[in-house]
């Protein structure tokens, strides 16, 4: 069996935050900024509420079958939502993406390198 690589984003909203709690989410926002974003097995969340009330959370899991790609984002959905519920943070309009890295195009150096090696 292959080892499947899935890439899973859960994105929503911070809803009906206190001002405390907005200032918790500012005071923590340099490790959480968009340009340090990874996906990562625990989970990665990046947010700028200076811009927007809007987050994201980047996960990366693994599974054999394509199907496991449906568990994989159950998995990271209620991830998401334990993180913003053991912390009192109020959210909205949840949704998840997930890929499925091996049936991903091919990039240019890829594709290079891999007509090299045939």
């Amino acid at each position: 069996m292959t080892t499947r690589t899935f890439r899973i984003m859960v994105r929503g909203v911070f809803d009906a935050l206190t001002d405390e709690q907005r200032a918790e989410l500012l005071a923590a926002a340099p490790e959480h900024d968009v340009l340090h974003a990874a996906f990562t097995r625990e989970g990665h969340l990046s947010y700028d509420l200076n811009a927007r009330a809007a987050f994201t959370f980047r996960f990366l899991d693994e599974g054999e079958e394509e199907e496991d790609i449906l568990e994989a984002t159950d998995r990271a959905e209620q991830a998401a939502r334990s993180w913003l519920t053991d912390r009192g943070y109020g959210y909205k309009n949840l949704r998840s993406q997930a890929e499925d890295l091996s049936q991903a195009p091919l990039g240019k150096r890829q594709r290079r390198a891999a007509n090299a090696t045939s």
